[in-house]
């Protein structure tokens, strides 16, 4: 019988990608996430990686003004995957690290995107850059279980 087995990622890596100012940079940044997290064989969450990346991408391009590019930033470190994006809005995200006083209306298409990165994420927030803020979330590694036997 074989006992668990945990996946050692590999050693740090990151990317920084400018993304253009529109809905076009959220397939771009899904497919980023995706492809990093493959490529160094980085054991968080992919599925939920993607997600919360097209969440900030997409809040990033609906909530700041004007046309100057955002930056995905990918961080795989040995315990976790961190993302964050960064726009020249220095207002903070609203309701991202405590939770909104109303419930989104499950019947309106927005309203979501910073419940879910509270949900899923190990840890979220934001910070101020020298050019606006970058909102960021973090993601476990997960342990992998092999076969039993």
């Amino acid at each position: 019988m074989n006992g668990p087995v945990v996946h050692e990622p590999a050693s740090p890596a990151s990317w920084r990608v400018a993304l253009p100012h529109t809905a076009a940079a959220v397939p771009v940044a899904r497919a980023l996430v995706r492809r990093a997290l493959a490529e160094q064989e980085h054991a968080a969450d992919r599925d939920t990686a993607e997600l919360l990346t097209a969440e900030l991408v997409a809040n990033a391009v609906e909530h700041t003004a004007g046309r100057a590019p955002i930056e995905l930033v990918v961080e795989l470190l040995p315990t976790s995957c961190r993302v964050e994006v960064h726009d020249q809005d220095p207002e903070p995200p609203g309701d991202l690290v405590r939770p909104a006083v109303e419930q989104p209306d499950p019947w309106q298409e927005h309203g979501r995107g910073l419940l879910l990165i509270r949900a899923l994420s190990s840890s979220c927030g934001h910070r101020p850059t020298a050019s606006g803020k970058a909102v960021w979330f973090a993601l476990p590694v997960v342990s992998v279980r092999q076969g039993l036997s």
